[in-house]
């Protein structure tokens, strides 16, 4: 069993900064990619940032330059580091893994999880 504990959101004016985190635990091998996505509501889940094992980021353009992945994989964390917050980037954050687990069939598996959210609000 694997879980995805997530923190750092709240309420920030425009134009601040707030440090997303995401601590991975439980029982696997490793984790291949890690991202944040963002569900606003009305709106589909669509994805801010993902990084590779490698650290290799990727970003959705509306966060580029904005917004910075990292991850440090002795810790098995995520951060999302946000500045330049405008009110558009009000949702709720979501953290994502694919966890690689031992199979008990033989070889490996990928699984997708999800961390329960953390509510971002940008408001003056």
């Amino acid at each position: 069993q694997v879980q995805l504990v997530e923190s750092g959101g709240g309420l920030v004016q425009p134009g601040g900064s707030l440090r997303l985190s995401c601590a991975a635990s439980g029982s696997f091998f490793s984790i291949n990619n890690m991202g944040w996505y963002r569900q606003a509501p009305g709106k589909q889940r669509e994805l801010v940032a993902s990084i590779t094992q490698a650290g290799s980021a990727n970003y959705a353009y509306f966060v580029k330059g904005r917004f910075t992945i990292v991850r440090d994989n002795a810790k098995n964390t995520v951060y999302l580091q946000m500045n330049s917050l405008k009110p558009e980037d009000t949702a709720v954050y979501y953290c994502n893994a694919d966890f690689v687990y031992d199979s008990v069939y033989g070889g490996r598996l990928t699984l997708d999880a999800w961390g329960q959210g953390t509510l971002v609000t940008v408001s003056s």
